[in-house]
């Protein structure tokens, strides 16, 4: 009898061992998630060739906490919110109804996060002229290794970047629906979420 009540006992002290567990797992899970890494997809080719369709990246949420997005940075930020209802896209912050359908939203939009690369910075005059970028007037375009290929857009376009904001494109830019395209260009700095720092999937690597 006595042995049976000590297997009993262990056995108690087992499960109670493995909640622990799994509870302590979870707290390190979101604090991780919530204040020090952000976990992203990439579900678009507008990053090729920096970030292949489909890979997921890990970004720094402390890095924007301490300094300051820097131009070249390739970042996590939002961008909007899906319509619970008929779950197209919105841009900007959440309201209480979609403006698409007229549905109500309630507590069930989706934030949308987007991953691009900074290209002006806050007081930054942004010229897009002959598919090349010019930045505060200058006669030479930005050299910019990472650009998929080079823009066939024949656009001329012009941008003053506000203070506290950013200026985001994409590396493949003759397929970004980036910055250039959206009804606000330019994304507040409390909407800047991770410093995207490699890929874990498919390829892991550090993405410069």
């Amino acid at each position: 009898m006595e042995n049976e009540n000590k297997k009993k006992i262990n056995w108690k002290d087992e499960i109670i061992s493995w909640i622990q567990v799994i509870v302590s797992a979870a707290v390190i899970a979101f604090v991780l998630t919530t204040f020090i890494i952000a976990n992203s997809e990439v579900p678009t080719g507008s990053m090729e060739k920096t970030i292949m369709t489909g890979s997921r990246v890990i970004g720094s949420r402390l890095h924007y906490k301490f300094s300051d997005p820097e131009r070249g940075d390739v970042a996590i930020f939002v961008f909007g919110w899906q319509c619970p209802n008929c779950h197209v896209i919105i841009e900007g912050e959440k309201a209480e109804e979609c403006p698409r359908c007229g549905e109500a939203v309630g507590k069930h939009a989706r934030t949308i996060y987007y991953v691009k690369r900074v290209i002006g910075l806050p007081g930054d005059v942004i010229d897009i002229v002959d598919d090349k970028v010019y930045l505060n007037g200058s006669d030479t375009p930005l050299d910019e290794p990472y650009i998929a290929e080079p823009m066939n857009q024949d656009e001329t376009l012009h941008f003053e970047v506000p203070e506290n904001s950013y200026f985001m494109m994409g590396d493949n830019r003759n397929y970004s629906l980036d910055a250039r395209y959206w009804n606000n260009h330019y994304i507040s700095k409390d909407k800047m979420i991770a410093k995207v720092l490699f890929e874990y999937f498919p390829t892991p690597k550090i993405i410069h």
